[in-house]
Formats: C-alpha cells, structure tokens, sequence
C-alpha cells in the first residue's frame, strides 16, 4: 500500500530528530515540505510558463499571473496535503472522513485567502519579487497550518467514557 511505503520512507530519517521533535511533527514537517515543495514547484511553473507572466482573464475577472499560478498551485496541493495528512501524519484522528475533508477545506480556504493578501502586500505594496514574496507567504501560512491541522481539522476526540 503506498501509504505505508511512504510512512516507512519518513520513519527511516527520523531517529536523529527523535530527541527534538514527536514523530507526528516529523511526519508533518517531512509531509507539508514535500507538499510545499510541489506547491512551489507548480507555482513557478504555472507562473513563468503556463501564463508567462501575462494578466489572465478568466471571463468575469482578470487575475494577476501570480494569482493564477497561487490558485493552481493551491488545488494541486489541496488534494495531495489532505491524503498526506490524512494517511501519513494525523492517523490517530478518529473524525469521520467527510469532517475531516470539510474542516481541511475550511482551513485551506483561510491559508487561500492568507496567501492572497500576503502575497498582493509583498508584490504590490512591499515591491517584492514574486517567488520572493510565495516564499515569505509559505512559512507565515506554514506556521498557521500546523497548528490548525493538529488542533482542528485531524484533532483526536477524547473518549467520551468515564
């Protein structure tokens, strides 16, 4: 099964961070870089390529190449981070499948939004160039979504029993 094939690959480097970090935060570091990788990755490419830094009119509204490429990166990224999470980082969670995907999209679509302010500061009004400014966007977003995944989206219920 390849998520444990994928499971067993992370493990294999985690006994020198043993001392520093939980497993699951290996595992999340290990999953969400990867993930940022391909975001990355699908961004640049989608940017400098795919729009060539052209303005992209999509009928009702015009966006931005970096827009564009920040929207195409993040569906990409959507599916790949939730299985990752779902099967490799957070598996003690014992939510239902569907609320783990609706509170996923929930906090996905606050990083969305996140990530489009921030990025439009860093461009726009900071002057930054935009690979620049997606990389500042991803540890700030990083950061947040770690502590909403953990604690919201992929939180273990507390047995209800006495």
């Amino acid at each position: 099964m390849p998520k444990d094939k994928i499971i067993t690959f992370i493990d294999f480097f985690y006994p020198p961070f043993r001392r520093f970090m939980p497993e699951q935060t290996f595992r999340y570091a290990a999953c969400g870089g990867a993930n940022t990788v391909l975001s990355i990755l699908v961004f640049n490419f989608s940017h400098y390529f795919i729009f060539k830094e052209d303005n992209v009119d999509i009928g009702f509204v015009v966006l931005k190449s970096y827009n564009a490429a920040l929207f195409i990166s993040f569906c990409i990224s959507f599916v790949v981070g939730f299985l990752l999470m779902k099967f490799v980082v957070f598996v003690d969670s014992n939510l239902r499948g569907r609320i783990q995907l609706f509170r996923y999209f929930v906090a996905y679509l606050v990083n969305l939004f996140l990530s489009y302010f921030l990025l439009k500061i860093f461009v726009e009004y900071a002057k930054l160039d935009a690979i620049i400014a997606q990389l500042i966007t991803t540890v700030i977003v990083i950061a947040i979504s770690y502590l909403s995944q953990k604690h919201f989206t992929f939180k273990t219920k507390k047995d209800q029993k006495g």
